[in-house]
């Protein structure tokens, strides 16, 4: 099951850079939020492999600080490397490459995927922010609706306590 994710309202931090990469992973985020909002968690037929209420999401955050001046671009897995906890070594190449081109990244994900991204770009000058923070592990059963749409029901949030490794 996907981590419970929260989002993490990081634009006024951001809002400091002149340019920000967003990087996305499209599993735990995008089910914490089609929970959230009642809404499909994928939609084959009408997006494919995307969820509304996460591209939403992420096209508001994009836009608010574009709003405050920063240039921003979405760095996103392909449909191999959609999980950034997953991502091949040729994913996290082409992210490393990209970062460099960027004052500030904003990771849109778990803590895991923060780290992760953290630990890829450490060579470059970025400043890192995380985006979202974990509330627990999510419990939903995957109801099919026609035409081959897919949602999730909550039936709990196990909560995790997290120990900083020092």
């Amino acid at each position: 099951m996907p981590f419970y994710l929260k989002e993490v309202d990081v634009v006024p931090e951001v809002a400091k850079f002149q340019s920000a990469l967003i990087v996305i992973c499209r599993f735990c985020p995008a089910a914490s939020l089609a929970v959230r909002n009642q809404q499909p968690y994928l939609e084959f037929f009408r997006r494919f492999l995307k969820t509304e209420s996460w591209e939403q999401h992420v096209n508001n955050v994009r836009s608010r600080l574009e709003k405050e001046g920063v240039k921003t671009s979405v760095f996103k897995g392909n449909l191999l490397n959609f999980i950034i906890c997953m991502w091949t070594s040729g994913q996290r190449k082409k992210l490393l490459k990209r970062a460099s081109e960027y004052e500030a990244v904003v990771v849109m994900g778990c803590e895991g995927a923060y780290e992760g991204v953290s630990n890829m770009i450490k060579s470059t000058d970025c400043q890192v922010f995380q985006g979202m923070k974990s509330e627990g592990i999510l419990a939903a059963t995957p109801k099919f609706h026609l035409p081959f749409n897919i949602s999730l029901e909550l039936f709990g949030i196990t909560q995790i306590h997290q120990e900083k490794n020092e």
